[in-house]
Order: structure tokens, then sequence, then C-alpha cells
């Protein structure tokens, strides 16, 4: 998946617990990494951005000099690591494709105006079960296969051991 592509990402339609995922281009440009990991990850639960996010870091990680890697970074990726549970891995309940979570059927519209309302519905718009479980199943995929450039890390930059060491843990107990 991180030799996908990146499409078009309507960050303006995608949420984040404290409301739109606009701003996102320019935190990840700016390298803002625990502004980022505080909307992909929250009170244990992972949103609409959070594919997404981690897509093209982990795009942008794979070309990094080893030792530039900092350690908000790293905390980002283990945040959401901690969160992905077995319940989630399950490829029948989720969306076919990443690509899907782009669908319109689970993208807010584009005015914020009634936000306030879509998060009173029952099951707000793009929060239906197989759309969630794609955020963690799809998260755990791109985070498994950028475990070589984990690895890899760990080996050169001794500021972020500890935390890789519980992250590299975390995603070779997945993938049993």
């Amino acid at each position: 998946m991180l030799n996908q592509h990146i499409p078009n990402i309507p960050w303006q339609q995608l949420t984040t617990p404290y409301g739109r995922g606009t701003a996102i281009p320019q935190l990840i440009e700016q390298e803002q990494y625990q502004k980022l990991a505080e909307l992909i990850e929250h009170q244990g639960t992972l949103w609409q951005v959070t594919p997404w996010v981690l897509l093209i870091l982990l795009k942008k990680l794979a070309n990094k000099n080893m030792e530039d890697v900092s350690l908000q970074e790293i905390e980002l990726y283990l945040a959401v690591a901690q969160v992905i549970t077995e319940d989630y891995l399950d490829p029948a309940h989720t969306v076919q494709t990443m690509q899907e979570l782009l669908d319109a059927k689970y993208l807010w519209i584009e005015d914020e105006e009634d936000d306030e309302l879509g998060w009173e519905e029952e099951t707000p718009k793009g929060y239906e079960q197989q759309a969630f479980l794609g955020y963690y199943y799809f998260s755990h995929l791109l985070l498994q296969e950028a475990l070589p450039t984990f690895t890899a890390i760990n080996a050169h930059n001794k500021e972020t051991t500890k935390d890789l060491d519980e992250l590299i843990t975390i995603l070779k107990q997945h993938d049993q």
C-alpha cells in the first residue's frame, strides 16, 4: 500500500476528534507530529484521517535519513499501534480497499455548518461499522508494511530506541 499513488485526499470532508482535517496537510509539511498524533488517535479511537495521515508520513519516513527521525514521529506511530487490537484485524468486517474510505457515502459534506447535528446522529457519517473498522485495519496494514523501515531506524537512531522497540514488538505480535 505504501507504493500506491496518494489519492486526492478530501481533508475538509474527513473528521478528527476536534473537527475537520483541513489543517492536516500543513501540519504534515511542518512536521508537527505531536499535533498530528492528537488528530489521528484520541482516547483509544482512530479517526477518518488516520490511515491517510499514516500513508503520507510513512512514505516520507522511508526516504528520510534514519538519524533525522524524531521521537515525536515514532510516538505518533506507536500511539496508533497501541490501540489496534486483534478485534480490528479481520478484513471480512471492513471495506475492501483503503480507497473505498474516500467514497462519498463516508465523507462529510464540505459545509461544516451542520457538523454538530452530524455528530448527534446514532452513527455519524463515515463511522458505520465497515468504514470505522477500516480506519484500524488499513492503519495496521500500513504500519506492518513499514516494519522494515522501523527496524532499520532502530538500528541507527538511539533517541527512538525505546519507543521503536515497543512499536516493533506490537507489530510483530499482530503479525503472528
